[in-house]
């Protein structure tokens, strides 16, 4: 455990604490307990947070684990809830070699972060430090259960020597778009299913590098007990049953909605952000919330077009302007880019429009009344926070799943528009083409309607967490599994 310096992490505590010492001095071990092992990107590191949150709700110690920068980037970042309120997530800070950590460059050939890669190979030396904390709590449980993102399968991969150990893959993605990866993969087999719309191919998803890191992968997964996904079947019971279909050699669990459905009371009590006190003042569902998540990267122009387009619409805003996450979001050594807006845009939009400069408390921002609209690249965080608080998306896909999650997303689910075809994603989203968008919907019976089907999807999603629901008793039915 020497590799290991999780005990000063602020949610960490002795990782021995769930074990019991019996009265002839002798350990009483834990049956079972959950490692966590996150991809260092905030889109996967945020929601195997929150699933451990699910997790320790049955009682069932869990570890998460990874470098000293990312999980302190997951507390920091948690919303909804207070990480730091709970002791039974021990956080391991675990140590790999420095890797650079360069700024976004918004004028790349893809919009795919490549300025990431140092950090996701530095990931891939937490092997031996993980297979160490793995022997060392299989000696102390019954079982040690190892929920992995499936871009950290080569990290887990001692996990098949371990006796009492058992692993399973987390897909960070939408299972609409995992089965069309599975179906692509296997060469589209003939399948009858009225569920398989056209979608988008994958060219300009992703840099040849990353598909390269993701195939080297690949070959960990056949050790893999089973499959989770952050999704519910409330919304995607067609794509997972086709899963099952195409896939019946493993167990697949869709363990979601992972983010919480109410922010927690007492957690933003004295330090609300200005932008929800802000949201307090306006009309109920008349504000459109602009973000592009942790990777997206504008060029000037197209900040200019953006922002003259939300200028123009007359409809109320929040937009975020913020760059691009970093490899290490603390780390301040090439500066982060300011973003500059149009020569009086924020005077002009004063009591319309709010601009944030900084990270956004979004979940809030989305769960409050005065929002109505959620103009997004579609990561899939985003389209399951957006969806569970009953908000429906304007669709600016930029890589990796986006694009595919936009068809599920406007065509498929039905409560979103398109702001820019991935056809298309080499041009410029003009202003008129940004204002169009946020006026219809915004300010139009399409609008409305979309509206309306995204809160039915919010009511079908909290039955589903309710006791008897579709997903309550499939993340009763995982929990089961690995405790049996």
């Amino acid at each position: 455990m020497a590799s290991s310096s999780y005990e000063s992490s602020p949610m960490a505590s002795n990782f021995c604490s769930h074990e019991k010492v019996l009265s002839n001095g002798t350990f009483h071990p834990t049956p079972v307990v959950v490692v966590v092992v996150p991809f260092p990107a905030q889109g996967h590191l945020n929601q195997l947070l929150h699933l451990s949150r699910l997790i320790i709700a049955y009682n069932i110690p869990v570890h998460f684990v990874g470098t000293p920068t990312h999980n302190r980037q997951a507390i920091v970042r948690a919303q909804g809830w207070d990480p730091t309120s709970i002791s039974n997530i021990h956080i391991h800070d675990l140590k790999v070699p420095p890797f650079v950590s360069p700024s976004p460059n918004p004028y790349a050939q893809t919009k795919f972060p490549s300025h990431l890669f140092p950090s996701f190979e530095a990931s891939t030396r937490l092997r031996e430090p993980v297979a160490s904390l793995l022997q060392s709590l299989s000696s102390r449980a019954r079982r040690v259960v190892v929920i992995h993102d499936s871009l950290m399968a080569y990290v887990v991969q001692d996990a098949i020597r371990i006796p009492n150990c058992e692993s399973y893959t987390f897909h960070s993605v939408s299972a609409f778009t995992m089965f069309l990866y599975f179906w692509d993969a296997m060469g589209r087999p003939q399948i009858e299913s009225s569920h398989i719309p056209e979608v988008p191919s994958l060219e300009g998803c992703f840099t040849t590098q990353f598909i390269d890191f993701i195939t080297s992968q690949y070959e960990f997964h056949k050790f893999s007990n089973g499959t989770i996904y952050n999704t519910t079947r409330a919304i995607e019971s067609p794509y997972m049953e086709l899963i099952e279909r195409i896939i019946g050699s493993k167990t697949h669990w869709a363990l979601g909605p992972f983010n919480p459905l109410s922010i927690e009371k007492g957690v933003c009590e004295g330090k609300r952000h200005f932008s929800v006190e802000w949201l307090d003042k306006q009309e109920p569902r008349s504000v459109m919330y602009v973000s592009f998540g942790t990777t997206t990267c504008f060029t000037e122009e197209q900040i200019k077009e953006l922002a003259s387009g939300l200028e123009q619409s007359k409809q109320k805003f929040i937009w975020v302007v913020r760059d691009a996450d970093k490899g290490d979001v603390f780390n301040e050594e090439h500066g982060v880019r300011s973003v500059e807006l149009p020569k009086g845009f924020e005077e002009r939009v004063e009591g319309i429009g709010l601009v944030v400069r900084d990270w956004a408390p979004q979940l809030e921002i989305l769960s409050h009344i005065s929002t109505g609209g959620f103009m997004s690249h579609c990561g899939w965080n985003s389209c399951m926070e957006s969806i569970t608080m009953g908000v429906p998306i304007a669709a600016w896909p930029m890589h990796s799943d986006q694009p595919r999650n936009r068809v599920l997303v406007t065509e498929v689910l039905k409560v979103g528009l398109v702001v820019k075809d991935w056809a298309h994603r080499d041009e410029l989203v003009t202003a008129s083409d940004v204002e169009n968008a946020v006026k219809r919907l915004m300010a139009t019976k399409e609008g409305g309607e979309m509206r309306q089907k995204a809160r039915n999807l919010k009511n079908a999603i909290l039955k589903s967490v309710d006791e008897g629901g579709v997903s309550r008793v499939e993340l009763d039915s995982f929990i089961a599994h690995v405790t049996r």
